[in-house]
């Protein structure tokens, strides 16, 4: 039965890597890449119960993590174009500075 779950899911892996590369726009391919990572997490899932090591279920949940990660970064590449810190420039603070005067709040 976990052999026919494997087949299973190997053919679904074989799909999402079609949609990956035919995929129309960039988050239909994000979210192509996050399917196969899932679709890859419970693929070893399966194979590590069918030969017996439960050692293949922490490498799965690294791999589940990694997935996640990437993805996030992926994503907050695209809408910022940038991963890390943004250098801001020196007349533009990143949020309005609070109003230190207590007359101006009101």
């Amino acid at each position: 039965m976990f052999l026919v779950g494997a087949i299973g899911l190997f053919v679904s892996m074989v799909l999402v890597l079609i949609r990956l590369y035919s995929g129309p726009t960039l988050y239909d391919r994000v979210l192509a890449g996050s399917s196969l990572g899932t679709t890859t997490v419970l693929f070893i899932g399966v194979i590590g119960f069918l030969t017996g090591r439960p050692d293949f279920l922490d490498i799965a949940l690294l791999y589940a993590l990694i997935n996640f990660v990437g993805t996030i970064a992926v994503l907050k590449f695209f809408r910022y174009r940038a991963i890390g810190d943004h250098k801001w420039p020196r007349n533009q603070a990143p949020l309005d500075p609070a109003p230190q005067n207590p007359e101006d709040i009101a």
